[in-house]
């Protein structure tokens, strides 16, 4: 049976300084430098999840490898994502492949809505997705971005009523506040901070960047 873990567990514990948890899912980013040796660590990953019954989401490019980890029955992170986390940095280690932290990175759209679940069935035809949970949208095949639909109490007008929430590590958030605000951004609400910082870009389009931190 997996044992539920926090973001905060999963970060304290030994042999998981190439994974950064944003949301309630464990990222790492590994630099491959060439496709070839990508497969090869697929194939060693794949061994490794089969092994453990558990397994994780890949993106493999020609020069990098994104590796996800979350108990997909709970959306939640156990004790086999960190028991698999350590085993593929090992695996990456042993092909002479660094992790790169820095760039991990996440997003979703979010849209504000009266009614949730009308705009979320609207979505659902457009994009092919399906409903999940009480406020999401999803691929089915998990290959591109959910789109989280969010409960509004009455009719906005003066801002828009879509954003990106972009998931950023919980150590280099503020650095990215300050490159944003640096590029010409301003800071729209930082009450939430370090849960999340609403940001504008110089025309007034919102994006909230979140981390883990307050979630659990």
């Amino acid at each position: 049976m997996a044992e539920p873990i926090t973001p905060q567990q999963f970060h304290d514990a030994d042999g998981v300084d190439d994974w950064r948890v944003l949301w309630s899912v464990a990222f790492a980013v590994f630099r491959t430098g060439d496709f070839a040796t990508g497969l090869k660590l697929v194939e060693d990953i794949g061994r490794l999840a089969e092994a453990a019954g558990h397994h994780p989401d890949l993106n493999l490019r020609a020069g990098v490898l994104e590796v996800r980890l979350v108990t997909k029955d709970r959306w939640s992170l156990t004790d086999l994502d960190l028991s698999l986390a350590r085993e593929i940095s090992t695996a990456a280690r042993a092909l002479g492949v660094r992790a790169d932290p820095d760039h991990t990175r996440t997003w979703e759209f979010a849209l504000d809505a009266l009614d949730v679940d009308r705009v979320r069935t609207f979505w659902c035809a457009v994009l092919g997705y399906e409903l999940a949970g009480d406020t999401d949208i999803v691929d089915p095949d998990g290959l591109y971005p959910a789109i989280y639909v969010q409960q509004m109490d009455e009719m906005r007008t003066g801002r828009n009523r879509i954003h990106i929430d972009v998931g950023v590590p919980h150590d280099q958030a503020e650095a990215r506040v300050a490159a944003a605000l640096a590029a010409g951004g301003t800071l729209v609400n930082d009450r939430f901070a370090p849960m999340w910082w609403t940001l504008a870009d110089p025309e007034g389009n919102e994006v909230d960047l979140a981390t883990w931190i307050g979630r659990d």
